[in-house]
């Protein structure tokens, strides 16, 4: 069907995340970068603007490339000069300093996809100007549930941590109500702004794929019972609730590793179990690969994640997962099968599942298969493409039957 359709396709400007990207570019949790590439090589692709270099966005033709780097140029200072942790104050900023520029450079197009906080005056530039039919992506839950949640975390862990700008919250409502749909990746993101009283129509939930040629089984190299987690070292990610797991069980042979930036607000949790974990400095992807097959679980204990990419990538090493149900694992682990789903803030279950891999390595061999074989069956990032294209499509046919 996608071939059909490609031959009438309008033109389809597609806008990602602008610093984020940047931020996140060597992690591989850039679903919207994946997804131009993917729209450039279907035909469906008319724009891609980004704050990234252009010589880091490769696969997209590079005619179609708009790049606005000076947005993140405050970011790379503050890498460079090992002062991240100061990143959050200038977020706003840089936001809004790639939404005007955005509102600015756009060009003519039936589609206008952008990023959550990173278009409200572009969509509305694009629906004024152009008729656009206009897309929010949301890549967490509704950001007043994200904000919710971490504030009962920090209440409950005594561990305090930044809470969600205001501004954020209004401009986000603002290009939830804006937008004719909101993409997010999960059906526990979906269910969020159901909750919030958004309109069911309105919140699409597509799960995101896997680039299958980067990620593949590579042969586990010793017996050691390995618990993986990837992830930033954050409260939003739930670090203490598997950290406390594994200090229950103390198992034999075993080892918990860590790999993902470590943020001030986490110190708290992590120097109770000194000792009993390792940090795995940064990665090529190349390198992650490796990294997944070495586990013998991978585990998110996210109390609040749109999807977790890294669920995905570990499956697609034959790795199985342990996922709370705060996360896109319900979308794509069948429990039991090829990994288990966990409540948010439940080490006690946690603890139960890794027992039972560390005590049933043939049961935890035939989950891992059943990982692989589940995330070898969405054909990369196809079904999601597939999915985005039929939106588009059905939302540009019903603004012009109108």
């Amino acid at each position: 069907t996608i071939g059909t359709e490609q031959k009438n396709a309008r033109r389809v400007a597609f806008h990602p995340r602008g610093h984020q990207v940047a931020l996140t570019y060597n992690d591989g949790g850039i679903h919207l970068f994946e997804l131009a590439r993917e729209l450039d090589k279907l035909g469906a692709l008319d724009s891609y603007y980004t704050a990234v270099p252009s010589f880091k966005v490769t696969g997209v033709t590079r005619a179609r490339v708009a790049t606005h780097p000076a947005a993140l140029l405050p970011h790379f200072a503050l890498q460079l000069a090992r002062l991240q942790r100061f990143q959050s104050r200038i977020n706003w900023a840089t936001t809004e300093a790639f939404d005007r520029w955005l509102s600015r450079r756009q060009a003519p197009c039936d589609v206008f996809h952008v990023a959550s906080s990173y278009g409200l005056r572009a969509m509305r530039c694009a629906k004024a100007s152009h008729g656009s039919w206009t897309v929010c992506d949301r890549g967490s839950s509704h950001i007043r549930t994200q904000d919710q949640l971490l504030r009962e975390e920090v209440a409950r862990s005594g561990v305090p941590a930044p809470a969600t700008d205001p501004r954020f919250i209004a401009k986000e409502e603002a290009e939830y109500e804006e937008a004719d749909a909101i993409f997010v990746p999960s059906t526990f993101a979906r269910q969020s702004f159901l909750d919030a009283g958004v309109e069911p129509r309105k919140v699409v939930a597509i799960p995101i794929g896997i680039r299958l040629e980067e990620f593949f089984p590579v042969p586990k190299r010793d017996d050691t019972f390995r618990v993986l987690c990837v992830a930033t070292i954050s409260l939003r990610k739930g670090i203490g609730y598997l950290l406390e797991a594994t200090s229950r069980l103390g198992l034999p042979n075993s080892e918990v590793v860590l790999r993902g930036t470590v943020l001030p607000e986490s110190r708290g949790i992590l120097s109770p179990h000194a000792g009993q974990f390792k940090l795995q400095p940064p990665l090529p992807r190349s390198g992650m690969r490796d990294l997944y097959s070495q586990a013998s679980v991978l585990v998110l204990p996210s109390i609040e994640d749109g999807f977790g990419q890294v669920i995905v990538q570990a499956m697609a090493c034959g790795v199985p997962v342990i996922a709370t149900t705060n996360t896109g694992g319900p979308d794509v682990i069948t429990d039991g099968k090829d990994g288990f789903i966990v409540p948010i803030r439940d080490a006690g279950a946690i603890a139960d599942r890794l027992e039972y891999l560390y005590r049933n390595p043939d049961a935890r061999a035939q989950m891992g298969q059943a990982a692989l074989e589940t995330v070898r069956a969405w054909n990369g990032w196809g079904r999601y493409t597939n999915q985005v294209l039929s939106t588009y499509h059905e939302g540009v046919s019903r603004r012009h039957a109108r």
